[in-house]
């Protein structure tokens, strides 16, 4: 029996991205080391309770799992049948009942498998390994007994989830102040982040959002405490891991920022013009999954079809982080040039002469690779088609450009008023979106009884004044303004307030609307050229050491400058032109396909990882950031966050901050 953590890191060798780094883990260093022999010849049951279950399924493919010999995955919980013949690989949390239930499975004189090799998916307590000890029958079935540290959830190849659906109403709602429930999120959550770096063996030096003090004698609110808490608790994990973990590294080789959802309340609402953000925004999509219709066989009733829009998909890998102008024309382009060149697509467009044999032996050898390209092609033409279709019906471009104008300083209340006024179709959902925009850039408009008149004048209802009202319970105190929140200053070139500042020379300039950044681009920004001020946002590592210092004894962290503008010349057009076309030859860093061209051309170049976390939700916006700066950077830029939230999901959980009590979310774990 060994009891240990891996002693792969990600530290020399092959750089590995962050998910393949995550999927090899449980691929090969627990699934294809458990049981002796080929992986073929001696098939193995895979075991795991509600949450690893997840965390699998949101890492590997059922085919990967196949792969490693695993030939029957089943629910700890659930009544298994005795497969004595068989090696069984328990993938499990660390808690009590798990423990009792595979004390159960392997005890006695017939056991349910032969061998048991247990992986915990966070740090076991000492009194449960003592009670596994104990049990004198369990003890020579057991093969392997190890700590995973892996209780997080991949949503992209660089992003995570920590499943915390309901953290921003237990962490910032009215009733979070010190509660148990609270204090519980914040623990669960602090185990599953810190599992990320036992599990890539990566030391962080960690900074968090500091909380400001109302004035020099009052104490700062719960709500204003929660990063700090975070990063204590991660920190105390941390430490331990340096000792507990073989091989685990004793200086900072990673870096950590720690946010919540106030630092960027305009990010969540603000509408996203990415290919990406405009079908989980605009769709009724389920996850990731959309639904189109297919004609019938033999003639019958349209049939619904499911597509999954996933990084299997080398044209939705391609598109998703592009403008959608620039997506449709891709599209385009590409459909066009498939058809000219692809035989089964020249015949089948034939006008009805007679095919040569040779002509016939040509489209036979075409079609199975021409159908399978040809309905992917078509899919994602039929996508942006809908797209572009709800776009020009619910006269998104002008409310767009209004929203943009309004982050930038270029528009203030006329132009609301007048928007509100002349465009009294406009859905409820989207005039209270931008509402909630206008109330970042200009919260005194929303004092006393003004922000009823606005709402009235949008006609929009009591429920939805909650939003906008519980944006302040985000904010914490009344006099908390660190630097990367809201920017209130004034322009006297601009017409009002602005939140951020126009970044001239940047690729966003060729596009209209898509000047709008989170705020996380120019956080992140800041903190690589160590410019992040030590006052708001504070290091857990060592109060007298900079990042510099912190991160100088590894060549890593510094790599070769990045190329961030091409030197081929490029069309910068107006961002108010109606014309949303550019030569596609330019690399903006933004679309999947430039950063993953970059990152695997690149790997030995690559600086230390950034990882970023954000309590109380991150959107797609953040996400397609953490790619293009890993471009521009030369730095993995990892995203993680209690969960993703497009606009409608992150607007009903706003609501319930006012809520006297939140249920407990089940993907907790507690």
């Amino acid at each position: 029996m060994s009891f240990s953590d891996s002693e792969t890191g990600s530290h020399g060798g092959e750089y590995k991205s962050f998910k393949q780094l995550s999927r090899d883990r449980l691929l090969h260093e627990m699934l294809g080391t458990s049981g002796s022999g080929d992986s073929r010849s001696s098939w193995k049951v895979l075991i795991m309770d509600k949450v690893t279950v997840k965390v699998m399924s949101s890492t590997c493919k059922m085919a990967d799992i196949t792969d490693q010999g695993v030939s029957l995955v089943e629910d700890l919980f659930r009544r298994r049948q005795p497969l004595p013949s068989m090696d069984a690989i328990y993938f499990i949390q660390p808690t009590k009942e798990n423990v009792v239930m595979f004390l159960s499975d392997m005890s006695g004189r017939e056991p349910l498998y032969r061998k048991a090799y247990v992986y915990f998916s966070s740090p076991i307590p000492k009194d449960l390994v003592a009670r596994i000890k104990n049990d004198t029958s369990v003890i020579p079935r057991i093969g392997a007994l190890g700590e995973m540290n892996f209780e997080y959830f991949p949503i992209d190849s660089q992003g995570f989830v920590t499943d915390h659906e309901r953290a921003l109403s237990e962490l910032f709602g009215e009733s979070a102040q010190n509660s148990r429930l609270a204090e519980a999120s914040l623990n669960v959550m602090a185990t599953r982040i810190s599992t990320v770096f036992a599990s890539l063996k990566e030391f962080p030096l960690v900074r968090y959002r500091a909380a400001k003090e109302q004035d020099g004698s009052t104490a700062a609110n719960f709500r204003e405490l929660v990063p700090g808490k975070l990063a204590t608790a991660i920190w105390n994990n941390i430490t331990t891991y340096k000792s507990s973990i073989p091989n685990y590294p004793q200086k900072e080789t990673c870096e950590l920022l720690i946010l919540d959802r106030s630092v960027d309340q305009i990010a969540p609402v603000i509408h996203e013009w990415t290919y990406d953000a405009m079908c989980h925004d605009l769709l009724d999509m389920d996850g990731n999954k959309y639904v189109h219709e297919v004609p019938g066989k033999a003639g019958g009733p349209p049939e619904k079809k499911e597509v999954l829009l996933e990084d299997q998909d080398p044209v939705w890998l391609e598109l998703r982080h592009t403008h959608i102008a620039d997506a449709s024309e891709r599209l385009h382009d590409r459909f066009t040039n498939f058809v000219s060149k692809n035989k089964a697509a020249q015949m089948e467009q034939r006008d009805g002469s007679e095919l040569s044999t040779r002509d016939l032996q040509k489209m036979v050898q075409a079609l199975p690779q021409y159908n399978e390209q040809k309905e992917k092609l078509s899919i994602h033409v039929e996508i942006a088609g809908e797209l572009n279709k709800v776009i020009r019906e619910t006269g998104l471009r002008e409310l767009g450009q209004l929203e943009q104008d309004l982050v930038f300083g270029d528009a203030a209340t006329k132009e609301v008023i007048q928007f509100l006024r002349t465009k009294q179709d406009t859905s409820g959902e989207n005039k209270l979106r931008l509402m909630m925009i206008y109330a970042s850039v200009y919260p005194e408009k929303f004092e006393g009884d003004k922000a009823a008149k606005l709402m009235q004048l949008a006609k929009l209802s009591p429920e939805d004044m909650k939003a906008v009202k519980n944006m302040r319970l985000l904010e914490g105190s009344e006099k908390r303004k660190p630097s990367g929140s809201f920017s209130l200053k004034f322009d006297s070139k601009k017409k009002g307030n602005a939140a951020r500042k126009d970044r001239t020379g940047e690729e966003e300039e060729t596009w209209q609307l898509f000047r709008f950044y989170p705020m996380i681009e120019e956080l992140v920004e800041k903190m690589c050229k160590g410019d992040l001020s030590k006052d708001d946002y504070q290091c857990m590592n060592n109060a007298h050491k900079t990042t510099h210092e912190a991160n100088g004894s590894s060549a890593r962290n510094i790599p070769p400058k990045a190329t961030t503008e091409s030197t081929n010349p490029r069309s910068v057009r107006s961002r108010r032109t109606p014309n949303w076309a550019r030569s596609r030859t330019s690399d903006d860093g933004y679309s999947s396909d430039s950063s993953l061209k970059n990152f695997s051309t690149d790997f030995k170049n690559m600086g230390q990882r950034i990882f970023v976390f954000i309590i109380g939700g991150a959107t797609r916006s953040e996400l397609r950031v953490c790619h293009k700066l890993t471009s521009k950077l030369r730095r993995e830029v990892v995203l993680g966050t209690t969960s993703l939230d497009d606009p409608p999901q992150y607007i009903t959980k706003l609501k319930l901050l006012s809520e006297k009590e939140a249920s407990v979310d089940p993907g907790l774990g507690i």
